[in-house]
């Protein structure tokens, strides 16, 4: 009997479910745990909150997917959220109008991952070194203009309609058959599943997955690699900038000195624990959807643990280099 019609056994169906699937099987195990801490996990307010916690990180950690699956990484999407965050709200404090900061963050996004793009691909930098310096240039100033204050929403006699349309951008919620559904937790919905179709169903993400599996051979086979590096990072930049609305509503007020710390940490360890392999060429847009709502899950635990907040740098790094141990086991026993 051929290999092609041999019978799947238990065991093909387990190696290939740990294989292909881990990030599923990891989601279960956790809700599990999270079901034995909390019995009350199925709470819809709770479910809801998980999502709400997840947005902003979840947004960026969907770029982030993309870069890593072309063989690249970008740390500086935590000082992208922080210079948005500042200056968009002093956008909309002069405008008075949600929509045009909204397009301020997309367009100041863009720009900033173009940058980033444009060192990787044209100056020939290396991604790491390259994101390093727009990290600090990006906190260097948003410090110097807000003095390490705060960048508020302006309330007052005037301002109160456009202060409440605007904390209702992640305050609001619709209603679905007597269900709650905040915007944050549709919009992360929806722009993972519009990125999970470019990452399968179009030429940029074959693209992205071709240069991120072998550059040199991608580029043989006639694949643009600098306009793609250049573009995951565009992209990332105006998912940072989308993040950034979102993130300003939540706080209405956004710190210069501590915006977006560990953003970066968070979506990189969200992509590692759903799959996506470090060294690029392979992940899912799904692996990292639910990867972020693990490690939401994961952060509630140990709330419920009782572990210092303080320690979350640690614990993201941690499970970081255990997801790169386990892909690392995986592809050597493949």
């Amino acid at each position: 009997m051929s290999e092609a019609k041999r019978k799947l056994t238990p065991r093909d169906v387990g190696k290939k479910l740990f294989s292909d699937y881990s990030y599923l099987v990891s989601f279960v195990l956790i809700v599990i745990i999270a079901v034995i801490v909390n019995p009350n996990f199925f709470v819809w307010r709770n479910i809801t909150n998980i999502f709400v916690q997840s947005s902003v990180t979840g947004i960026i950690a969907l770029g982030m997917t993309m870069i890593i699956c072309a063989g690249q990484i970008d740390i500086s999407v935590g000082a992208q959220v922080a210079i948005i965050s500042g200056f968009g709200i002093d956008v909309l404090n002069y405008t008075q109008n949600i929509w045009v900061m909204l397009l301020f963050t997309l367009a100041f996004g863009a720009l900033i991952g173009t940058f980033n793009g444009l060192l990787v691909a044209k100056g020939r930098m290396p991604a790491m070194i390259a994101t390093l310096a727009v990290q600090t240039s990006c906190r260097a100033i948003i410090n110097h203009f807000g003095q390490g204050g705060p960048f508020t929403v302006a309330n007052g006699m005037s301002t109160e309609p456009f202060y409440e349309a605007f904390r209702q951008v992640a305050a609001g919620s619709i209603n679905l058959f007597g269900l709650k559904l905040p915007y944050p937790m549709l919009m992360f919905i929806a722009v993972s599943l519009l990125f999970g179709l470019i990452m399968q169903r179009t030429r940029l993400g074959k693209h992205i997955y071709a240069v991120g599996s072998n550059e040199i051979s991608a580029r043989l086979s006639g694949v643009n690699v600098d306009r793609t590096k250049i573009a995951v990072f565009a992209i990332t930049g105006t998912l940072c900038g989308f993040a950034s609305w979102i993130y300003s509503s939540r706080l209405m007020a956004v710190a210069a000195a501590s915006a977006g710390n560990l953003f970066e940490m968070d979506a990189i360890a969200a992509v590692a624990i759903g799959g996506t392999a470090m060294s690029g060429g392979r992940g899912k847009i799904i692996g990292t959807f639910l990867g972020v709502i693990m490690f939401k899950i994961i952060n509630n635990i140990l709330v419920a643990a009782q572990v210092p907040t303080f320690l979350n740098g640690a614990i993201s790094g941690a499970i970081i280099i255990l997801a790169v141990l386990l892909q690392n086991v995986r592809r050597g026993k493949n």
